[in-house]
């Protein structure tokens, strides 16, 4: 067995045992102030759909930058698809980020290009053929429901269109995690819920889905595990969970 092998089989060992997003006693402090996370202990298991919740300076932001491999734990380990953060070399962070996509609330679009450039960077990035690209950004806009908008500009497109642009770009590339940091936090009550129904149907093809959100309705609603978080430790941790309030 090569090096290679042995590497990918002590990765889905890692995955089976504790999950494909692992925080094992996770702390987090800056040079001033409080820790951003105190002693986070944290398992999601693949296929998973997560909200996490809480008020400003909870931890949420922080817990995100730390799978995205921004940041690194001041203490403890951070596990994401079986690869430990801390040991990642900065040349091999791009390569892990292609098995995550992620969905901003402020959708992070490029402004002077179409809705099809716009989602075909993610696989040029990744030096995906050309013949392969034409096929798959209009079959993942046709999957958000913007098969006929391929060549409008991002600032012709309302917020809920723009928003389903970041949604396609973060799946062209089929990422086995999809992380979405308050994806309707600039989107009208309807257009929040046809973007939380397409995350839905992207959990139920198997992506593991991790929501941050204040939206107190839709969690409340769809009746998924929640992850209640403040002043950087897990308050509570319910599956079929609502949004809670800690005093």
């Amino acid at each position: 067995m090569t090096r290679k092998e042995l590497l990918r089989k002590k990765r889905e060992q890692i995955i089976e045992e504790n999950g494909i997003i692992y925080l094992d006693n996770v702390s987090k402090s800056y040079s001033t102030g409080s820790p951003a996370l105190n002693g986070v202990t944290l398992s999601i298991q693949p296929g998973e759909f997560v909200f996490i919740v809480g008020d400003g300076g909870s931890g949420k932001s922080t817990l995100i930058k730390l799978l995205l491999r921004e940041l690194t734990a001041t203490s403890g380990s951070v596990y994401v698809m079986g690869n430990d953060l801390a040991k990642l070399k900065h040349r091999q962070i791009p390569k892990f980020r292609r098995n995550l996509g992620v969905v901003f609330q402020d959708f992070r679009l490029l402004k002077d290009r179409n809705v099809y450039e716009n989602v075909a960077f993610a696989q040029r990035i990744v030096e995906t053929p050309g013949s392969e690209i034409r096929r798959n950004v209009p079959a993942i806009l046709a999957t958000v429901g913007l098969a006929g908008k391929y060549k409008a500009k991002t600032k012709q497109l309302s917020g809920g269109e723009q928003q389903r642009v970041a949604l396609a770009r973060a799946l062209i590339n089929k990422p086995s995690i999809l992380l979405a940091d308050e994806p309707t936090g600039n989107l009208d009550p309807k257009n929040s819920w046809e973007i939380m129904n397409l995350l839905e149907e992207i959990n139920e093809k198997g992506t593991t889905v991790l929501v941050v959100t204040h939206n107190r309705e839709i969690v409340n609603a769809m009746q998924k595990r929640v992850i209640a978080m403040k002043k950087g430790i897990i308050v509570s941790d319910e599956e079929e969970g609502g949004y809670i309030d800690e005093d």
